[in-house]
């Protein structure tokens, strides 16, 4: 089975479809093309992480995590993600908390979380997409756009420029749902290797508020991983970067872990 599988935010896929489509003539189904092979980039079953969380607060103030997190399809292709706090230096009360999302393909994908301070499981509403994921500079909407299919946005080659010395698309995308939290995110995809570099986050303003970038990548088990990816809050003058100190692709994970059983006991 070819995996649709998420590293925190970042998803890596492979897609032998979307380099068949590129001969499209079309300059936005090209657009859409490179950001569907970008999200396509490496064939993996499931993915395990455990990665080192860190938040810097606007006067410098940090604060660290140790997550792990879990990616494996559905029986209908859905991608689904398990995130687990194992660590957490402040605030500790996050210590155990457990989050789920599943993939809908074409809608608003369905979330869970535990709160070890609540002692239950909650469905997160679509409304509350906006929302700080457990006091980061990331929000519900940013896990889900691990897998956001490219289908919901409108894409369009802006121009062509270097980014890190390295030739680049930069692609606009623009959601066709006005409720999506973001109004336009601008992509630097690599041209040889279709790695998406840089993305900004713009609100329904208009305004760059966010900017999520991989700072280094890896190659792990014949695969090119992104190993440092950093989310920065331009408004706030916040910043949370995830470092992975381990992954595997194509280990065993069991069926129980994506359910919100699993959020509760923390036991498959």
């Amino acid at each position: 089975m070819k995996g649709k599988i998420t590293i925190i935010f970042m998803v890596i896929l492979f897609g032998i479809a979307a380099v068949v489509s590129a001969q499209s003539g079309d300059a936005s189904a090209n657009a859409a093309v490179i950001v569907e092979k970008s999200r396509n980039r490496i064939d993996a079953d499931t993915v395990s992480t455990r990665s080192r969380m860190v938040v810097t607060a606007k006067d410098g103030a940090t604060s660290n995590r140790i997550i792990d997190q879990y990616s494996k399809d559905g029986p209908r292709g859905e991608n689904r993600v398990v995130v687990e706090f194992r660590h957490s230096g402040n605030p500790a009360n996050i210590i155990n908390t457990r989050f789920l999302t599943i993939e809908n393909q074409g809608a608003t994908d369905d979330q869970w979380i535990f709160l070890p301070s609540a002692g239950k499981v909650r469905r997160i509403a679509a409304s509350g997409g906006s929302g700080s994921f457990v006091e980061t500079d990331l929000s519900y909407d940013d896990i889900s756009s691990a897998n956001r299919s490219s289908d919901l946005d409108t894409h369009r080659i802006s121009r062509e420029e270097e980014y890190r010395g390295k030739p680049c698309y930069v692609i606009e995308s623009t959601p066709k749902n006005s409720s999506y939290q973001y109004s336009k995110m601008v992509q630097w995809i690599d041209k040889a290797n279709s790695v998406n570099y840089k993305v900004e986050l713009y609100d329904k303003r208009g305004t760059h508020v966010k900017t999520l970038e991989i700072l280094e990548l890896r190659d792990v088990q014949g695969r090119l991983s992104p190993m440092v990816t950093k989310m920065s809050t331009l408004t706030a003058g916040t910043s949370t970067t995830i470092s992975v100190d381990r992954l595997e692709y194509d280990s065993p994970i069991p069926e129980s872990v994506f359910t919100p059983r699993y959020l509760e006991t923390g036991r498959p």
